[in-house]
């Protein structure tokens, strides 16, 4: 039986969004509907750009539309809670970027939302889904290299000191910490669980926003080193180490890469043959979701959005990150 066509909504027309669109065209039974920006000339390049057959000018209004099954919320950090709180009102099934909200109240206000108004609600950490970092996740929950006992993680890159910039602005959630450091965050996480003990130091820009964040993540039996900086360009790698094995998630872990594996002297490297940018694995997921009549995901839970902004709200309380806004 053919599938129902999912018809998207996008608000927030960033980098980030044009990803996500060049992707959904690669989704079956997927279509992107409309699109929103407060800029009525970045709404129309958009728009004409992706072949969307509405364009709106104002959030609202989208989030109004009818026809429109899903959006993707793509606006910047502190503006997470107020557009899903806007499409959720409206009935809207929500897909909303990474992070969820600006901490762990805000996130805990958008769920009891969706839970009140019986709305498929998710967290878009698009790295969940790809299928190297399942591989991983499998590895470690199926102890095939016996037990977890360390892991190495960073994500850097040299940022350009503008203060337009998104990244270095800190009234809307800029810094290191909340763009990048959720993926090395994710990872220890999803492998070795909410920690027992963290420590966290951290440097600043001029603006307050975090330039650089270094943590550890102390288990009963393990340890995360973990580490995401604005300042300068990272390996950008995932390294486990078992108790029988090292298994590596190759350069820019967050994004489709492979996974090499290092055990008794010899050396395996699994290509994943990604024919994406990868953010279609997600959409799929969210589709099947959608299209099941769930209202949460089986994977990025409300569960583990919950503990994942708690974790970052514990690591700002520990560096002295304060948004005086949220």
């Amino acid at each position: 039986m053919e599938q129902k066509t999912i018809k998207w909504g996008i608000i927030g027309l960033g980098k980030i969004a044009n990803k996500f669109a060049i992707d959904l065209a690669t989704v079956s039974n997927s279509k992107l509907h409309a699109v929103a920006s407060r800029s009525a000339k970045k709404s129309k390049e958009f728009s004409k750009k992706y072949g969307v057959e509405k364009t709106y000018n104002s959030y609202e209004a989208l989030a109004k539309d009818d026809e429109i099954d899903a959006v993707y919320i793509a606006t910047p950090h502190s503006f997470h809670k107020e557009h899903t709180i806007l499409c959720l009102q409206h009935k809207k099934a929500v897909l909303c970027e990474k992070p969820f909200a600006m901490n762990l109240t805000e996130v805990k206000q958008m769920i009891a939302l969706a839970k009140q108004n019986n709305v498929l609600l998710m967290e878009a950490l698009w790295t969940y889904f790809l299928p190297h970092i399942t591989y991983v996740l499998d590895t470690v929950s199926q102890k095939t290299f016996g037990e977890l006992l360390e892991l190495h993680t960073d994500f850097g890159f040299k940022a350009k000191y503008d203060l337009k910039s998104r990244l270095i602005k800190k009234e809307v959630g800029g810094g290191s910490l909340l763009d990048i450091g959720i993926y090395p965050i994710f990872m220890a996480l999803s492998t070795l669980g909410v920690p027992k003990e963290i420590d966290a130091k951290a440097t600043f820009f001029e603006t307050g926003a975090d330039s650089e964040c270094n943590m550890t993540f102390n288990y009963q039996n393990g340890t995360a080193k973990l580490k995401s900086t604005l300042l300068e360009e990272t390996k950008t790698e995932a390294i486990f180490t078992f108790e029988e094995a090292i298994v590596k998630i190759n350069k820019r872990f967050h994004e489709p890469s492979t996974v090499t594996i290092l055990k008794d002297g010899s050396k395996k490297t699994i290509n994943f043959k990604y024919s994406s940018i990868g953010y279609n694995f997600e959409i799929e997921h969210f589709n099947h979701l959608l299209r099941e009549g769930k209202k949460e995901s089986d994977v990025m839970s409300f569960d583990f959005s919950l503990k994942l902004i708690k974790t970052i709200d514990d690591i700002r309380e520990l560096i002295g990150l304060r948004y005086e806004s949220f």
